[in-house]
């Protein structure tokens, strides 16, 4: 049940405006909530993007995994070990183990064009 809500999320995530260079520097300001008053609408903005900011985490873990298995990968004369990857990346090795298995299953899932 929980997979519906998930494809949901990334078929209709709130969309993420880039904010002004002048604003990122602010540290109270975050895309614009910071100006609304209304608690009904600022907690239906905040929720919005939470959600868009979790379907975009977990895309790019996805791109992540998808790049440290092709990275790993022994047929690329270019091959990267794990211990590699994991400095590159700034994670454990162990981990980088484990994101390697989870893009080689995201490349099987796939099919043939990965």
């Amino acid at each position: 049940m929980a997979e519906p809500e998930r494809t949901e999320r990334r078929l209709r995530p709130a969309p993420l405006l880039f904010e002004p260079s002048e604003a990122a520097t602010d540290p109270e300001h975050f895309f614009d909530l910071e100006s609304i008053e209304d608690p009904r609408e600022l907690l239906a903005r905040a929720t919005e993007l939470t959600l868009a900011f979790r379907a975009a985490q977990e895309r790019a873990v996805e791109f992540q995994a998808l790049a440290a298995a092709q990275l790993a990968d022994p047929r690329r004369f270019d091959r990267l070990s794990p211990a590699l990857i994991a400095e590159q990346a700034e994670w454990t090795e162990d981990y980088a183990r484990k994101m390697i298995e989870f893009g080689e299953s995201l490349r099987r899932d796939a099919g043939p064009e990965a």
